[in-house]
């Protein structure tokens, strides 16, 4: 352990028995000029004096511009690009899945599908777009929680069988780890919120389907809380399987959307992603908190 102090910093190094010499670096806050003035960081983004205020007005230029180029991509989308692609692609798909099967086949083809495709690690959001394109809101989403819930299960079991293995593989990756082990740690309620912000944030649906069961977390939260998390994707992937269906009807239909159309289709779009983005930085706010937390709790 070595201690240096000069006049305006002290500063303690701790060396951790690390192969690399590693160190930890606590250190005093820079002490204020003799006249009091307020160096440092200011409380927000727009605090602080004049430069704050450019930073800031900066950063809601870019939001704004942001959201602008966005907004005529998508218009841009839903005018070209949108019914090329439903002519060349879209509308034959439909047209073969309506004359092979009935709707009682493909209710049962959706459910199998959410259901097995990620026990074999295969995506299965195409078919909950086709189940928003053919059932809607009420009956798609009973179809694809179902499923869901099969989809999620089947891996959690399956996984036990490889629990060492697995583990094994967490350790190897110590620092994204730690966030799924968050999921184990505490009681019931913990556990059903901690598996709640790991579905709602971007970490890989897949792949957490099959190590959640080595961070010992019990199967009533992550299931409980795998639901909860999931709402939001499954209504995004439903309403995105309607904007298809939409689109592909006006364009079958050799007639464009009306001003209106676009104008709703557009802003439930942009609502959509921009609530996504919304939620999913939320998650993983409240996960590092407690990731801290959890940190700290180690150190006491």
């Amino acid at each position: 352990m070595t201690y240096e102090e000069t006049d305006a910093v002290t500063v303690l190094k701790i060396a951790i028995e690390d192969p690399r010499d590693d160190y930890v670096i606590l250190s005093e806050p820079e002490v204020l000029d003799a006249g009091g003035g307020g160096g440092g960081s200011g409380g927000g983004c727009c605090s602080g004096g004049g430069g704050g205020f450019w930073y800031c007005l900066w950063w809601w230029l870019k939001l704004v511009l942001v959201v602008l180029f966005l907004a005529v991509l998508g218009v841009c989308f839903f005018l070209w690009i949108g019914p090329f692609l439903m002519n060349k692609e879209v509308i034959p798909i439909l047209n073969w899945e309506t004359e092979t099967f009935c709707k009682p086949v493909l209710a049962l083809l959706i459910f199998a599908t959410v259901a097995l495709f990620p026990t074999i690690f295969l995506p299965s959001t195409p078919s909950m777009w086709v189940a928003g394109m053919r059932f809607g809101y009420g009956f798609g989403f009973l179809l694809i929680i179902g499923g869901v819930t099969i989809g999620v299960s089947l891996p959690y079991f399956l996984g036990s069988l490889f629990y060492h293995k697995i583990q094994g593989w967490l350790e190897r990756y110590p620092k994204k780890a730690s966030i799924l082990k968050l999921a184990g740690e505490g009681n019931w309620f913990n556990q059903f919120r901690a598996v709640t912000l790991l579905r709602i944030s971007p970490f890989p649906y897949i792949v957490y389907n099959y190590c959640a069961v080595a961070t010992d977390v019990k199967f009533g939260p992550y299931l409980l809380g795998t639901l909860l998390g999931m709402i939001p994707e499954i209504f995004v992937a439903i309403y995105t399987g309607i904007m298809i269906r939409t689109l592909a009807d006006a364009s079958n239909d050799h007639q464009s959307l009306s001003a209106p159309q676009i104008i709703c289709t557009v802003f439930g779009f942009l609502l959509t992603i921009a609530t996504t983005v919304v939620v999913t930085v939320y998650a993983k706010r409240r996960l590092s908190e407690l990731q801290k937390d959890e940190e700290q709790l180690l150190l006491q």
